[in-house]
């Protein structure tokens, strides 16, 4: 079997090394299958790696010890076998000890010299022992490693690398190792773990893929394609099976994820579900436990209003999150956009969002949790669920009436204002009402609330001395304290406070644990970053701190294949906009029956392709060269009577005679008036010559038609173009120059002119 031209040449070398402590500086933070290798393997490896011929390069053409030659350099003086290490360099790592075999990838060559960094999955899959790789003298494992000291090193901890292609990858199997896995926990994570931290894989190997909870799922490599002990994972579309190990193990994981969604909470808590507009919903919670609910709809141009009612209006909390690309956690308390922690009034409360809050901006859908809130010192859970009833609507603005109540703006002259209780009552009563309401009536001088005096709410009735919450319970100035004074610190960065809405207007901002699905990757992740000293280029650009750096990666433009970072391929499209407003017309073919452009398209919309690859400026009458080449003769003709001849007679031949073609629908043609069903104009030369002089008058000016007979396809792809133009989107030029780009393909030549062609 003949060798494949584009297979890379084996590269031979292998090597001995000690692996270095986990703790070093060489080998922290090593990801995935990557290790480090010293300098000394680089300049081995390019030594054996096998010299390869410039791109395009025969045997005939190159050769590299020709200095005429323009491939030859002083560069070739220094490297005159021009080696070329394959990409990406994969590495077969050896166990000699217990005969462990792993693929690698190489992440630098920075290791100390005769030492070897691996990853703890490599670590894992060789059998190597962290604390095997502690040197006998007791040194730390930040300390230098001595490799002149025969007891430095134990004989175990030594590895061999040897070169090592392994083909791209096509398909792989995976098997979770414990049931319950439910894919959409995991299935978003897997992409991107192996994108950043794996080059290749091997057989029997065993993946560890962190949830962003901090959860942690682990699969066996049990199969490839194509088949082997190891596969490429770079650059390669790799397609991804997960399958149960065995039989129990999925019935396990189907009846967990269903008992997970169709379960009832514990405690007495309702399941929750989706609101609706238009009717209530009642369920009840019991302290320290979240009953979630979705709205999945609403009228986006009204304000919104979400409504709790209970008869305990002191235990229940309402938080709302819009779902979005930028929120992605459930209302908790340290975790939510809009909350309300306050009394409720009248038995309920309410929060209202305006259809123009930024946070709706690209809303999927509302989440809502309803809380009933245990104190941190009721250890013992004393009371039952507690009831409620919620409701989503949209909101009415208030009238005129109801924008201001002005105290005593109804009052008769007749009324006066009790100075102990503040009410209103006639004026021959007022000395009865103030003695009685002296001895049996208390006024908090602070917030104005009346109480009889001894009751319960009055011994209770207190006011913070840090803002201007009051209450009148022990368990309402406890939750007051508790969720407004209280330290707490934030569990993915250093920020800390005493507030619980500081803390869920933090974590659903800046904090760098905040859940988000990334533009470029299209994952659920954090957004990262430092929240105290954001970055210039994540404040200017917009972009979380994750999506600037995945946004780095590089990919092809689809349209002009040049090489944009990902983060700049909106910008760089836009230039692809603005270049096709600008766009001058193609010149078409003047044979209403042709088409195709003068000067050819070119495959990424090139007009006038042909011209720029050397076809000549054409000719003087504006006919493509396909319609011009039976009229073409090589002779002096400077005042053109010889080719006005020569189209008179091709006038002439298709009136009196036909182009005989069984498709041809030319109106100036016998044949294409007969396959219309027309009478023939013109059969003989008598009848014919009047007809076809007006038409050899209108030939120097190019504005005026020229009706001759063409092939098949390119009538086809004419018909196409005009049936197109009559949408009135693009010009007919543009169309033909579509239609003679794609072939006639109709919805590729729509693509070509979304991507190519300017709008009328």
């Amino acid at each position: 079997m003949a060798m494949d031209m584009d297979e890379p040449p084996a590269l031979r070398w292998s090597g001995t090394y000690a692996v270095l402590p986990p703790a070093s500086t060489s080998s922290k933070n090593l990801p995935g299958d990557k290790i480090i290798l010293p300098q000394s393997a680089l300049e081995q490896l390019l030594a054996a790696a096998p010299s390869r011929q410039p791109a395009g390069a025969t045997f005939t053409s190159f050769d590299p010890l020709n200095t005429y030659n323009p491939g030859f350099s002083s560069t070739y003086a220094r490297h005159e076998n021009s080696q070329q290490l394959p990409h990406p360099l994969m590495f077969r790592l050896v166990n000699p000890v217990n005969s462990n075999v792993v693929y690698a990838g190489i992440r630098e060559f920075s290791a100390p010299e005769g030492t070897l960094g691996l990853s703890q999955f490599l670590r894992e899959a060789l059998g190597v022992q962290d604390k095997d790789l502690l040197d006998t003298n007791g040194a730390s494992p930040d300390s230098p490693v001595d490799l002149t000291a025969e007891d430095s090193i134990a004989p175990h901890v030594q590895i061999t690398v040897h070169a090592k292609h392994l083909p791209k990858g096509a398909y792989v199997r995976l098997r979770p190792l414990e049931a319950g896995y439910n894919p959409d926990d995991w299935k978003s994570l897997l992409e991107r773990h192996l994108r950043d931290n794996f080059t290749c894989l091997t057989k029997d190997a065993i993946l560890s893929v962190n949830g962003v909870q901090g959860e942690t799922f682990k699969f066996l490599v049990d199969k490839f394609a194509p088949e082997g002990d190891g596969i490429c994972v770079v650059d390669t579309d790799l397609e991804v099976d997960i399958e149960a190990l065995n039989e129990e193990q999925a019935r396990e994981t189907l009846r967990q994820i269903m008992a997970k969604g169709q379960s009832e909470p514990a405690n007495g808590s309702c399941k929750g579900g989706e609101l609706d507009i238009w009717k209530d919903v009642q369920g009840q919670v019991s302290p320290g436990d979240y009953v979630d609910y979705v709205l999945p709809s609403w009228d986006r141009s009204q304000p919104l209003a979400i409504t709790l009612s209970s008869t305990e209006d002191e235990g229940l909390d309402i938080f709302v999150t819009p779902k979005s690309s930028r929120q992605r956690a459930l209302p908790r308390d340290s975790t939510h956009v809009f909350g309300d922690f306050g009394p409720a009034e009248h038995g309920s409360k309410s929060i209202s969002i305006s259809p123009t809050n930024v946070e709706l901006e690209g809303a999927e859908s509302i989440l809502v949790s309803v809380h009933a809130h245990r104190l941190a010192s009721d250890v013992q859970q004393s009371s039952g669920p507690i009831a409620f009833t919620l409701r989503a609507k949209a909101a009415q603005g208030r009238g005129p009436t109801e924008a201001m109540n002005v105290d005593g703006a109804n009052h008769s002259a007749e009324d006066e204002q009790c100075k102990n209780c503040l009410q209103w009552v006639p004026k021959r009563t007022i000395v009865l009402h103030e003695n009685f309401c002296r001895r049996n009536n208390v006024l908090c001088p602070h917030c104005k609330s009346v109480f009889k005096k001894g009751s319960a709410e009055w011994e209770a009735h207190w006011h913070c001395e840090y803002d201007g919450a009051h209450g009148n319970s022990a368990m309402s100035r406890a939750k007051h304290d508790e969720i407004f004074h209280t330290d707490r610190q934030c569990a993915s960065c250093e920020f800390s406070t005493n507030s619980l809405p500081d803390l869920a207007r933090h974590r659903t901002t800046v904090c760098p644990g905040k859940l988000i699905v990334c533009r470029f990757c299209h994952l659920e992740v954090p957004q990262e970053g430092d929240p105290f000293n954001p970055a210039p280029e994540v404040v200017l650009s917009g972009m979380t701190a994750h999506e600037l750096a995945d946004g780095a990666r590089t990919t092809e433009c689809h349209l002009c294949d040049k090489i944009v970072r990902l983060r700049d391929m909106e910008t760089h499209l836009k230039h692809h906009e603005l270049d096709k407003v600008n766009r001058s017309k193609p010149l078409i073919c003047r044979n209403v029956n042709c088409g195709r452009t003068l000067h050819g398209v070119g495959p990424k919309g090139q007009v006038g392709a042909g011209t720029a690859q050397g076809q000549g400026p054409g000719n003087e009458i504006g006919l493509c060269s396909l319609c011009f080449g039976p009229l073409y003769v090589s002779m002096h003709d400077p005042e053109g009577k010889a080719l006005r001849r020569r189209i008179e007679r091709r006038y002439l031949g298709q009136m009196m005679t036909g182009c005989g073609k069984s498709h041809c629908a030319n109106e100036w043609c016998k044949t294409g008036r007969a396959n219309a069903g027309l009478d023939a104009k013109g059969s003989s030369a008598q009848a014919a010559l009047p007809l076809v002089k007006p038409l050899l008058e209108k030939i120097p000016n190019h504005d005026e038609p020229i009706f001759f007979c063409v092939d098949e396809a390119n009538q086809k792809r004419r018909k196409l173009a005009e049936m197109m133009a009559a949408e009135k989107v693009w010009d007919l030029e543009w169309c033909v120059a579509a239609a003679e780009a794609e072939k006639g393909n109709i919805d590729r030549m729509r693509e070509w002119l979304q991507a190519w062609a300017p709008r009328r």
